[in-house]
């Protein structure tokens, strides 16, 4: 081969890297290159993805869905509204016929009285739950089917920045009774869930959902105070394609531990995952994952009225953690009498009972690494939260969250129950925390607040002008340091405090794009 097709080759190369390769520095054959300072810019995203559980197997539960993307993150896009869609699809459980969902396309507010359909009508495969039409009016639907299947969505266009859908559902009796919400989640490849149980008293069960057509393969492992439990049988998982499947994680170890640490990670594709909690005595509720392993965790918003706050930390890496414990409460931060430091051997996960740790003034307890910052070990953690006393009590989970880089959304408030809490665990920070239209109408209402460094506020949110129905609340950070949140959504019920607690971590709306653009003197030197 001579050096004429050799250039002609390398030439070729080079036109086709350069199409798709962003060039951080200007040129031309005219002059000396002159570098390119321009700053990313952060653009929406133009496609999220949501996977929701099955919400109960009760047949006294109910459950309403809420759909909703925030306005303003939408332009810049290229997609007009017309072309924008946002709806959930049901998964289909293994081996199993094609599952239908509880109907979609109600219009904003109204409500459905079916088991399976509305009145008059009939759930039908394919069609849409929750479809989003326009940015800032959520969308909301109920069922009170004891089989209403996980639900895979997709939101593109100007619909995808901040897309997000609550799911919460009351289950009137019986085992597992009480308010169970969770933010649906999107799909990934890594979660950890400390807090589950294997204890006779508990039943959990990790819903593994995979989004795309392929299978995925999913490893399931368990941590308790002595390290890795002993499997008693295969620890390894296949969720097929566009399904979901349920796993029951005492029968993953002949061990009893009433404070573990799942693993859920995937081998090959990717899943949403997530563990509902059954206990016996406290009721039930989701316990999402917690943040991604950290030298610093934030466990934003409990209730002023817990009677029970426990902690479950796990030490994934290879060094143990040593962990300061505090307290932010309304006026100050604090260290809790007794419990001024934690413990966690590498690989083990360790639990601390606090009591009613806030005594009547609501706050978020934050995790930090003592000594250096070369021997720190990163952790996750969960909270368990309980109110009420005797067989009135009911439970709720709060994971480690991010902080809130631009917003966060809770879909799904009512006129009554909604707590927000706020805490800025370094610097004072100031946001901005906005009330949605309601699902039956009304006008968006917004405030401000500020936090101070070290302190939790804890108060409830503004409320839609004149607007009916169920709401979103968004909240935007404006200024200061990092902010976490958390919305408690409490609805009584023949004395008891059934509620349900969800974190708000940044819904990553926008993404940074690197100012970038094709750099064709590449050629003149693949050239040569």
């Amino acid at each position: 081969m001579n050096r004429t097709t050799l250039s002609l080759i390398g030439a070729a190369t080079a036109l086709a890297a350069v199409t798709g390769v962003a060039s951080l520095t200007a040129g031309s054959s005219e002059g000396p290159a002159q570098p390119v300072a321009k700053a990313a810019r952060r653009l929406p995203v133009e496609r999220s993805t949501l996977l929701c559980p099955p919400p109960t197997s009760s047949e006294v539960g109910s459950t309403t869905y809420t759909a909703y993307t925030p306005t303003g993150n939408g332009e810049g896009t290229g997609d007009g509204a017309k072309k924008a869609t946002a709806g959930l699809l049901p998964a289909q459980a293994p081996d199993d016929e094609p599952a239908s969902g509880p109907k979609g396309g109600e219009k904003s507010g109204e409500k459905s009285d079916r088991k399976g359909a509305q009145k008059g009508g009939s759930d039908k495969a394919g069609e849409p739950v929750v479809p989003l039409k326009e940015p800032g009016k959520p969308v909301t639907t109920e069922t009170d089917r004891s089989d209403a299947p996980a639900l895979i969505g997709t939101a593109d266009g100007s619909l995808a920045p901040g897309w997000t859908v609550q799911q919460t559902t009351t289950v009137d009796a019986g085992t597992g009774r009480g308010l169970l919400g969770t933010a649906c989640a999107a799909p990934d490849t890594n979660f950890w869930f400390p807090g589950i149980s294997t204890a006779k008293d508990r039943q959990d069960y990790v819903h593994l959902t995979n989004p795309d057509d392929s299978a995925a393969e999913v490893d399931l492992k368990l941590y308790g105070e002595e390290g890795r439990l002993k499997p008693s049988t295969d620890e390894a998982i296949t969720v097929p394609g566009r399904s979901t499947v349920p796993v029951l994680l005492s029968t993953l170890t002949d061990a009893e531990a009433a404070d573990a640490t799942l693993r859920v990670s995937a081998r090959s594709g990717r899943v949403g995952a997530t563990v509902q909690a059954v206990d016996q005595t406290f009721g039930s509720d989701w316990l999402p994952a917690s943040a991604e392993p950290s030298t610093s965790v934030v466990l934003p918003g409990i209730p002023a009225d817990a009677t029970s706050v426990r902690l479950v930390v796990h030490a994934p890496g290879a060094n143990d953690a040593d962990l300061k414990v505090r307290l932010a409460g309304r006026n100050s931060a604090i260290t809790p009498a007794g419990h001024e430091s934690l413990h966690v051997k590498s690989g083990m996960t360790a639990w601390v009972d606090f009591g009613d740790l806030t005594k009547g003034e609501a706050g978020s307890l934050v995790l930090t690494a003592e000594g250096g910052k070369g021997t720190a070990a990163p952790v996750v953690a969960a909270l368990r939260v309980t109110r009420g006393k005797g067989p009135d009590q009911e439970t709720a989970f709060i994971p480690a969250t991010t902080g809130i880089e631009r917003t966060a959304t809770a879909a799904d408030n009512r006129a009554k129950g909604s707590t927000l809490s706020l805490v800025a665990p370094n610097g004072s920070a100031k946001v901005r925390v906005t009330a949605s239209a309601g699902s039956g109408g009304g006008r968006p209402v917004s405030k401000t607040i500020e936090v101070k460094g070290g302190t939790t506020v804890a108060a409830e949110p503004p409320h839609p002008a004149s607007g009916k129905g169920g709401y979103a609340v968004t909240v935007e950070r404006i200024s200061g340091g990092p902010v976490y949140a958390s919305r408690m959504l409490a609805l009584p019920q023949g004395g008891i405090p059934m509620f349900t607690i969800q974190a708000l971590p940044d819904d990553r709306a926008t993404v940074e794009v690197p100012a970038a653009r094709q750099d064709l003197s590449l050629l003149n030197d693949a050239g040569q």
